[in-house]
């Protein structure tokens, strides 16, 4: 098993509220490094509000210097308007993290529930429960777009494996 440290950012999209956390990999043993989330006012032009996620998650990744990430893939539901607007926040935030060069593994709310509670259907709080036990913090994470963020990096841990890095 390798013992190489990786940092490792999720992210949870959104155009109102972008969620991010940075994990550290060491092994199998994952730490909390820092979570946040990044906050757009609806009375901003699009633009702007795209700019402000696209500047923070850069400036996430600057200070943390991540190598990868794990970030949602928009879920289309039942509200394609809302889609949109999470897939541009979306774009914002992969435009960041390819200008820091890192690798990307994109993943379904699905996909990531399953990885951090072992079903795809739980629950918010079931999500932001299980990443608090894995990763060992003193309080479930707030807010759940955070919450969410970290558990989008477990996903990338999980799914890229324990020794590290593939190339």
């Amino acid at each position: 098993m390798a013992s190489e440290e990786r940092i490792i950012l999720g992210i949870d999209p959104g155009l109102a509220h972008t969620g991010w956390g940075v994990v550290r990999q060491i092994g199998s043993r994952l730490t909390c490094v820092a979570y946040g989330c990044v906050a757009t006012d609806t009375s901003i032009p699009l633009a702007q509000r795209l700019r402000k996620i696209h500047e923070q998650i850069g400036a996430v990744a600057a200070r943390f210097n991540p190598t990868c990430v794990g970030i949602e893939t928009v879920w289309f539901g039942q509200n394609i308007t809302a889609a949109f607007a999470t897939g541009q926040a979306r774009g914002a935030a992969l435009v960041a993290c390819a200008e820091h060069e890192m690798e990307v593994l994109e993943f379904t709310p699905r996909q990531i529930k399953l990885a951090v509670v072992g079903t795809g259907t739980a629950e918010k709080d079931q999500v932001q429960y299980m990443v608090q036990r894995l990763l060992s913090l003193p309080k479930p994470p707030e807010p759940d777009h955070a919450s969410d963020a970290l558990a989008a990096a477990i996903c990338f841990a999980t799914h890229d494996g324990i020794d590290g890095y593939r190339g």
